[in-house]
């Protein structure tokens, strides 16, 4: 789509039109690549960062909800992480939620294990700096 001429302006010859064609196009895909950016943006905090604050809560407050809550919500946890493709943390997080109506002892492992699988929590992680090897 070539954008409308305004008063005095000249008309195009034909290799401004060849131009101005490719800079479209150039734009459109653009403007298409940033699209699918924005929406893989939008996925990621609706499923990673989600399922991430949301495990965080339950861990954190652990102590004053009961089994059934914390069964519920590591449930919908799983399901956010198997929406995002990370089926070996959405697998350990569902057998964590079956887990703690059992044993507190299993769940808590099981959770464990989920959240070192989580690809979320390696991204928050910060890595060490380098440390002086100590020789006495």
């Amino acid at each position: 789509m070539l954008y409308p001429k305004f008063k005095g302006e000249s008309s195009l010859d034909e290799k401004d039109k060849t131009k101005g064609i490719h800079s479209e196009k150039l734009l459109r895909i653009s403007c298409e690549k940033a699209r699918r950016e924005v929406l893989n943006q939008l996925n990621y905090v609706k499923t990673c960062v989600l399922a991430r604050e949301l495990c965080l809560i339950i861990r954190t407050h652990r102590a004053v909800l009961e089994k059934q809550d914390v069964y519920d919500c590591c449930g919908f946890i799983s399901n956010l992480c198997k929406e995002t493709g990370c089926k070996e943390a959405s697998d350990l997080c569902a057998k964590a939620a079956e887990a703690i109506l059992e044993s507190e002892e299993k769940y808590l492992d099981l959770c464990e294990q989920s959240c070192k699988k989580c690809s979320q929590s390696k991204l928050l992680r910060k890595p060490s700096p380098e440390r002086a090897v100590y020789v006495a």
